[in-house]
């Protein structure tokens, strides 16, 4: 189970990432290039953290883990609260805090992208991200649509 520590050390992993406290010295916001990508109250009980999701992966995460709900206090379409109870894998925690990261790197100028050495499809482990996304589906127990009648992916 991710603790307080481990889930902090992960956020400042990313390249470019930075800790703020917007919201008070209890709640932490972790940004890059001035961008929130995950936010926590560390000392909180139980241990949640928020972060951005594509919208049709954060309902079908929600309809499939108890532990994920429309993100509190934000825009419940693009972000996720997430209760860190035990319930859900880490490496499935990892995975949704490095989607949340990289969707809010992808948004950037090319030049940003570029400053943080950002490359999506080039992995530090091959085929990790897809990993991530097929275990991201697995865990819904419902293929991901694009479309009517449309493909999984």
């Amino acid at each position: 189970m991710i603790d307080a520590l481990a889930l902090r050390a992960l956020c400042l992993s990313f390249p470019g990432s930075h800790e703020t406290f917007p919201f008070g010295a209890e709640t932490s916001v972790f940004k890059v290039a001035g961008k929130m990508f995950a936010l926590s109250r560390l000392g909180g009980e139980p241990l949640c953290v928020s972060l951005k999701c594509e919208p049709l992966l954060a309902e079908q995460l929600r309809a499939a883990h108890p532990a994920i709900t429309g993100g509190y206090h934000l825009n419940k379409r693009h972000w996720n609260t997430v209760v860190l109870d035990g319930s859900l894998p880490n490496d499935m925690i990892a995975d949704m805090l490095e989607d949340s990261y990289d969707l809010v790197v992808s948004k950037l100028s090319r030049a940003r992208r570029r400053a943080l050495r950002w490359h999506p499809e080039q992995d530090a482990a091959p085929g990790r991200k897809q990993a991530g996304a097929d275990h991201a589906a697995e865990a819904c127990r419902a293929p991901i649509r694009n479309g009517p009648g449309g493909s999984t992916g």
